[in-house]
């Protein structure tokens, strides 16, 4: 076997432990924006710690004992916060135009079990794990693949709760921007990097302040949330050079607009309809990373 298959392989196991701690993380973040992280389950029994799935045990022991109910819950989307729109929308301050999550009914798509309430283990985990997979085998065995897999799991974090409640959480995008530029000046003392740390860091502060720009112009139609997560994807697509920062700003904003524009093709949205701009930053700089990696 050769060692950069292996890299790959230990990438994609990687991915799936990490993508099924996410679950619980993924529910307790998505709160509407403005309010404080949820601690209990839909049924209100504690919720402990931050990793694993979402399932609540006590509400599993009810269900077994014929109280159980339905268990599993989207959210509601509020102003305020810092959050994340694309398109137009109004927001107030910092945050960003909710609308009404999905809440109540059963899930389908997933366990009968009521105990359940939050996204699934099966799709975090494998979203990861291809993730994780496909900057492994863009980057092989230079350094700065250790940090594309430990930021991957954060970026698959932020774009769900994104995508739940339209909120990029402060406790996330932050830490992920500094963790970022530290790993990668870390990095660029190793031999055999790709990269240059100078571009990493001037990428964040171009990227981050374009963004504020585009916030300060048109605040309905940006979340501050998403300028503070664009400081994170600035540093890791400036660290492969300019044309890649500017390859994977281009691949966010086109992806966005594909999207807004199937919703209202398909009539589930209009022009003004404010969608999740923060999933699309993040698949924009997941693009711009491979490329630049690939290229390196």
């Amino acid at each position: 076997m050769s060692l950069d298959l292996l890299i790959v392989l230990v990438a994609a196991l990687w991915g799936l432990v990490t993508g099924a701690l996410l679950p619980r993380a993924a529910y307790r973040f998505s709160a509407p924006a403005g309010a404080e992280w949820r601690d209990r389950c839909p049924r209100e029994h504690p919720v402990p710690g931050w990793l694993g799935r979402a399932r609540c045990g006590q509400c599993a022991t009810d269900s077994n004992g014929g109280n159980g109910g339905t268990g599993t819950i989207g959210g509601t989307c509020s102003t305020g916060g810092n959050g994340s729109t694309g398109g137009t929308g109004t927001t107030d301050g910092t945050g960003s135009t909710g609308g009404t999550g999905s809440t109540g009914g059963s899930d389908n798509s997933r366990s009968t079990d009521n105990a359940f309430y939050g996204p699934g283990t099966a799709v975090l985990a494998t979203v990861t794990a291809l993730v994780c997979a496909a900057l492994a085998a863009a980057t092989g065995t230079r350094p700065e693949v250790a940090v594309w897999l430990l930021l991957a799991p954060v970026g698959v974090l932020l774009a769900a709760v994104d995508l739940r409640v339209r909120r990029l959480p402060d406790p996330l995008t932050l830490p992920l921007a500094g963790a970022a530029l530290v790993l990668l000046g870390l990095t660029a003392l190793v031999p055999e990097h790709a990269g240059e740390w100078t571009t990493a860091v001037l990428g964040a502060l171009a990227l981050g302040g374009g963004y504020g720009v585009l916030f300060l112009i048109n605040p309905a139609g940006m979340g501050f949330g998403d300028v503070k997560l664009a400081l994170g994807a600035g540093a890791v697509l400036g660290w492969y050079g300019w044309p890649t920062l500017m390859l994977g700003t281009f691949a966010g904003f086109l992806l966005g607009a594909l999207y807004g524009g199937a919703l209202v093709v398909a009539r589930r949205a209009g022009r003004k309809t404010a969608i999740p701009f923060g999933p699309f930053l993040i698949a924009g700089a997941f693009l711009g990373v491979l490329a630049g990696a690939y290229a390196a």
